[in-house]
């Protein structure tokens, strides 16, 4: 059950963490404290260079919106963000459905300007480290419910800006939490597998908003290796939980490693990691040992 605390109230979060930080030597904290500490250091550094470079907050126009009232309909939830501005309401499913109440909690609004998001973020109150805004249905009177908005400049984070990014030394990750910035994953997985250098989330090209899935880029061979040969990862951070699926990520226009004509495979098993023309795919898994591999193909594609 979500707790509320009233519009005056503030308690930390990841994006307050100088006065925690500062506290370090006099209050004692358990190794695990620590670590969230660390954690929390590491993402306000990253998302203070992603501020200075991107000049400010820029967002995504769709907006998640939570913990909806069960019997509120389209009509009333447009109506608790009129004031905002034009958008219209989407939920999962929606243009499948004729029925008028979001099904599972939880719908986006799509604003035509991204001005409306700006307005909409700058009256939220804050609890939690998290955006509330007040609702209104036939059951509820003014319950608070969880605005949660996307910044641009979270899909994309560079580790370590001494290493370049290899494309071949990349991973595809499917099942991305929406709510999880690329610094967050790019932490989560560098803990797991070591030697992370970029991470970025896909998002869709108009409303720029998380698909689901990201890029992870590795600056050494054996945590790249460590990473696909795991196939999943388990992401813990906050009310975060989530395994995610890891595979080797896929380039187009390549050319054949073994001839350099067009490619049109991939051999994601740890004993190739080649692309393939179609000759060459054939000649090179004629060995028993490579019959079983299977070529894998771009996401998206």
């Amino acid at each position: 059950m979500m707790s509320i605390v009233s519009e005056n109230e503030s308690e930390c979060s990841l994006n307050d963490t100088e006065g925690m930080l500062d506290c370090w030597q006099t209050t004692e904290y358990t190794e695990g404290d620590l670590k969230f500490l660390q954690f929390a250091k590491c993402v306000e550094e990253c998302d203070r260079k992603n501020r200075m470079w991107s000049g400010g907050d820029n967002y995504s126009r769709k907006v998640f919106v939570g913990g909806l009232p069960p019997d509120i309909d389209e009509g009333e939830i447009s109506c608790s963000f009129a004031r905002f501005g034009e958008h219209e309401i989407d939920w999962p499913h929606k243009t499948e459905s004729p029925c008028q109440f979001p099904p599972k909690g939880y719908c986006f609004l799509l604003f035509r300007r991204e001005t409306s998001v700006l307005l909409l973020t700058s009256s939220c109150f804050r609890s939690g480290g998290k955006l509330f805004w007040r609702v209104s249905s036939p059951s509820c009177i003014s319950k608070a419910v969880q605005i949660r908005p996307w910044r641009l400049v979270d899909a994309n984070c560079v580790l370590d800006d001494t290493k370049s990014i290899d494309p071949r030394l990349t991973i595809f990750v499917g099942g991305v939490p929406r709510p999880l910035k690329s610094v967050e994953l790019a932490l989560l997985l560098n803990d797991q597998f070591g030697n992370v250098c970029y991470a970025g989330i896909d998002t869709d090209c108009e409303l720029r908003y998380p698909k689901g899935a990201a890029r992870v880029a590795f600056c050494q061979q054996s945590s790249y290796i460590a990473a696909i040969s795991s196939r999943f990862a388990h992401l813990q951070l906050g009310d975060i939980s989530k395994r995610v699926e890891i595979k080797p990520y896929v380039l187009d226009d390549q050319d054949c490693d073994e001839c350099s004509a067009q490619a049109l495979y991939f051999c994601g098993h740890l004993n190739c990691l080649q692309y393939f023309c179609q000759n060459c795919w054939d000649s090179f898994h004629q060995q028993p040992s490579r019959r079983q591999h299977k070529p894998l193909l771009k996401e998206g594609s």
